[in-house]
């Protein structure tokens, strides 16, 4: 795995990883010798019982119709067979046992892995308020959280020109805030999802405007990293008042598109082009993994990023500033957004257990992560299909994204519930790093 964080980490946090590692090694331990003790055949049964799940959990996500139901109906069936087997042979207690010791070493792994966590929260910067806001309100998104918190009136109540997306047809979003600014507004604000966001914030950019996100999206992955409050986005409309500061930010550049989030290559992207995708997201990523995951679709990509190349990926995310470690799906958070770096993320996978380690964060065998100003994406293809906040676009290759710092100046509530402190995604390969008695574990 190619990263930009350090390896190494505190004593205290490497000890802590040796102690989970060490508890898990005696789990295993335990569980061979209570498993002799009751015979052979039950050592044979938890064993198989392991391959079953490891080989079916690759077959629902590879294969489609009847084979991935039967790989559904084996991951429900088997752990409940090889449980009831293994008490069947009087193994109640041990299993308990060996139970309670790998909780007690998911509790220490975790607390060593908080150590990796870096400081979150962003400097403030007093601004006086907005005398003309203009503010861009898609009514459809969110579930219709625009119509049902009534965003619209409680803003013109607070001065602000509101915009509401209501068509008919596609309606240039970026062309209504460049007719605001000229209009003399002074402050640019969305209450919509993510790529709605984009698009704004790059004219409040290009302008040294102030912007306002209201978490009116469905995931409202950028509001949350800004600290706003996602369930109630009126919240957010705080932002247009003296009661408010502003955070500065940086902003994605893929081509001549702004992005907020993150831009994605191959698999994912993929899976946003498919017109299915906006009404049921989960149901068309699981028609699309099996083709990716066998390399029978999707471009072939090379990524470069500051020296460093990745052939044949089937999968490149490159987000604003770097999401938390272990997140290969761009479903995480961000702690901090002022980075002045972009986080790439490459997967490549040749195999069913390499895909499942990646999954399931235990090898880093096929993960490229690094933390760089640039990202190039090459291919075979003269076009390839790339997902920008969640948006399906076709972009020329090479498709390149640079990192624009500090260049986004959000204007957000003083009052708000904040980044909480980063939980870092669970992963067996930094644990295991942090265990090592090497000098590779040693901070560099």
């Amino acid at each position: 795995m190619n990263t930009a964080v350090r390896d190494g980490g505190e004593p205290g946090q490497r000890w802590l990883a040796r102690t989970a590692m060490l508890l898990v090694v005696i789990s295993a331990l335990l569980l061979v010798v209570f498993a002799l003790r009751a015979g052979l055949t039950a050592l044979l049964v938890a064993a198989l019982g392991i391959a079953v799940v490891v080989a079916a959990t690759y077959w629902f996500l590879a294969h489609r119709g009847l084979v991935r139901w039967l790989a559904l109906a084996l991951l429900v069936v088997t752990p409940l067979v090889v449980a009831g087997l293994l008490i069947g042979e009087g193994l109640v207690v041990p299993l308990l046992v060996v139970v309670a010791l790998l909780l007690l070493a998911r509790v220490t792994g975790r607390a060593a892995l908080l150590g990796d966590a870096p400081p979150t929260g962003m400097p403030e910067h007093p601004a006086p308020a907005p005398q003309r806001a203009f503010v861009v309100m898609n009514p459809r998104s969110g579930g219709g959280k625009v119509g049902r918190f009534g965003l619209k009136e409680k803003a013109e109540q607070l001065g602000a020109e509101v915009a509401l997306l209501e068509g008919p047809g596609t309606v240039d979003v970026a062309k209504l805030a460049k007719e605001a600014v000229a209009r003399g507004a002074d402050l640019l604000g969305v209450a919509g999802g993510d790529g709605t966001q984009a698009l704004v914030a790059g004219v409040a950019a290009e302008h040294d405007l102030p912007f306002m996100v209201i978490s009116a999206g469905t995931r409202n992955h950028f509001a949350l990293d800004l600290g706003l409050d996602r369930e109630d986005p009126t919240g957010c409309l705080a932002a247009l008042t003296d009661d408010a500061v502003e955070l500065h930010v940086d902003l994605g550049l893929i081509a001549d598109t702004t992005f907020v989030n993150n831009a994605s290559f191959g698999a994912y992207a993929a899976v946003v082009q498919d017109p299915a995708y906006r009404d049921d997201k989960t149901r068309t990523t699981l028609e699309t993994l099996p083709d990716l995951l066998t390399h029978r679709a999707g471009a072939d990509l090379i990524a470069s990023a500051d020296g460093v190349l990745v052939e044949h990926p089937q999968a490149v995310l490159v987000s604003n500033n770097t999401y938390g470690m272990g997140d290969v799906a761009g479903l995480g958070r961000r702690p901090r957004l002022d980075s002045g770096t972009l986080g790439m993320v490459a997967v490549s996978t040749d195999s069913a257990r390499q895909a499942l380690g990646l999954l399931r964060r235990t090898r880093d065998n096929g993960l490229t992560a690094v933390e760089v100003p640039e990202v190039v994406i090459a291919s075979d293809s003269p076009s390839i299909p790339v997902g920008i906040d969640g948006e399906a676009v076709t972009l020329p290759t090479p498709v390149r994204c640079t990192i624009r710092p500090k260049a986004l100046r959000v204007r957000v509530p003083r009052k708000r519930p904040g980044v909480p402190p980063r939980r870092p995604a669970w992963s067996w390969v930094r644990l295991r790093r942090l265990a090592s008695f090497s000098d590779s574990g040693r901070p560099r």
